[in-house]
């Protein structure tokens, strides 16, 4: 193979790869989270540890209503006969209560992952599971910062079963189930932008009684659910290694990057190839001219 041929070969190469880059750039959709989606505010300071969140959630969806008496010292999980769960923790400042749920993130992991569209985000904001289009790869559950997605392991059809901020009570004007049966007022529902400035106008109110940062408002990039609290979050149990880079993010970047390898990697090899071929029939020739 003559050095020309060689360099040509791998121009082309360069040049299918150049068209993948502005390609792959064209197509890479917007990272920045839309503000003004729906989204509950949480006040720990305010919550009373009733559990009237969890009976009303049941109710509005159809699940078993949750045991009547617990053991508060046990942090107990979402399942999927459970969408929510009020856990009591011991603080700095003494016993503090918090409600746990999906946190409806603004670019949602588990919708990322799914390879089928199962889960998806709605416009509004709540992330929701389409069961017709699930293949049951629970790629959702890995992906999940918040370990959210819960997989039915005991029904003979199972389903991914997590908080859907009551959609359908959503599309009827109302407010989700837990929100509109707090009786201490601790869950706020409305627009994200508008509870972020709740949350801000709280907090610069009585500097002392919270801590200066609302849990959700960047971690991940933003979630739908936001909290406040008197403590540091990780005494509350939420996670605080997250960051706050959308974890779609991450995984946009390598396949992106693979139709890039792809399209370089058969060029290269084809060029390698002709140039070992044409190096072979060169010594061949030399040794017969011997």
């Amino acid at each position: 193979m003559k050095r020309r041929d060689l360099l040509k070969t791998m121009c082309a190469a360069g040049g299918v790869s150049l068209v993948g880059g502005r390609l792959g750039a064209e197509e890479r959709p917007p990272t920045a989270p839309l503000a003004d989606r729906v989204g509950v505010l949480v006040d720990t300071t305010k919550c009373l540890g009733c559990r009237m969140c969890e009976f009303a959630c049941a109710t509005a969806n159809d699940l078993p209503q949750p045991e009547a008496s617990i053991d508060r010292s046990v942090e107990r999980q979402t399942s999927p006969t459970q969408w929510t769960v009020v856990n009591r923790y011991e603080t700095a400042k003494g016993p503090v209560t918090a409600k746990r749920q999906c946190m409806h993130c603004l670019q949602p992991a588990c919708a990322s992952a799914c390879l089928t569209k199962a889960m998806y985000k709605e416009p509004e904001g709540p992330v929701r599971w389409r069961e017709s289009k699930c293949m049951g790869c629970r790629f959702c559950m890995v992906s999940c910062p918040f370990d959210a997605p819960k997989f039915q392991y005991d029904s003979p059809v199972p389903k991914i079963q997590k908080c859907v901020m009551c959609w359908e009570r959503l599309e009827q004007g109302e407010r989700p189930a837990c929100v509109a049966n707090c009786p201490a007022g601790a869950l706020q529902f409305g627009r994200r932008s508008d509870l972020l400035d709740e949350g801000r106008r709280r907090i610069a109110l009585e500097p002392e009684k919270y801590v200066h940062h609302i849990y959700g408002e960047r971690e991940v990039g933003g979630t739908s659910w936001l909290y406040l609290a008197s403590v540091p979050f990780e005494q509350l149990g939420f996670p605080a290694d997250v960051g706050e880079t959308p974890f779609p993010v991450y995984t946009r970047e390598f396949l992106y990057g693979v139709p890039l390898v792809l399209t370089l990697a058969p060029p290269l090899l084809l060029a390698l190839s002709r140039a070992s071929r044409a190096r072979q029939i060169a010594e061949g020739e030399e040794e017969e001219e011997r």
